[in-house]
């Protein structure tokens, strides 16, 4: 179970969470909530954030869904918002926000807008020492051992990542 408001708080984005416990086969459910970025603290805050859910819905729909678990609001209102109604608008919000964070990560998946980049970006992982790497056929040793051998390490290639902040803002 990943929560937003702890990805926070340990440093992290919900993103990396999810798509590391994807990754690792242990991504059940989710604890959807956010929080404030400045206090320090876990506010279980209702999501509103679009970007945030569809970055979430990117990482979900990529595993096919969520299962056993599924997405829960582990969250609560404002201290502001103390009337029983705005509990209803709280869920109403958080739910519409997965709901246009699905359909915008639906749309990006379909078109495959973000594939041959990501593809690219990981390439030196499809063979040689990148692939021993992921196979866990490596140690620290190793790779010291390769680099003292190599010498010089490749050159850097850009990550593009303002290149893909902006293709996702063209879906939002």
């Amino acid at each position: 179970n990943i929560e937003t408001n702890h990805a926070t708080l340990a440093g992290h984005t919900m993103m990396h969470e999810l798509e590391y416990a994807r990754i690792q086969g242990a991504l059940g459910s989710i604890d959807a909530n956010t929080g404030d970025l400045l206090l320090g603290w876990d506010t279980d805050q209702f999501p509103t954030d679009i970007y945030l859910t569809t970055q979430c819905m990117l990482v979900i729909l990529k595993q096919g869904g969520l299962a056993p678990g599924g997405v829960n609001f582990d969250a609560k209102v404002r201290r502001e918002s103390f009337e029983p109604v705005d509990l209803f608008y709280a869920h109403i919000g958080g739910m519409d926000a997965f709901a246009r964070g699905t359909k915008i990560a639906a749309a990006i998946r379909k078109d495959k807008v973000l594939d041959d980049v990501v593809k690219k970006r990981y390439a030196s992982f499809d063979d040689g020492i990148g692939r021993k790497i992921e196979e866990g056929k490596v140690t620290f040793a190793d790779l010291e051992k390769y680099m003292l051998e190599k010498g010089n390490p490749a050159a850097n290639t850009s990550g593009r990542q303002e290149l893909l902040e902006n293709i996702v803002n063209d879906y939002l």
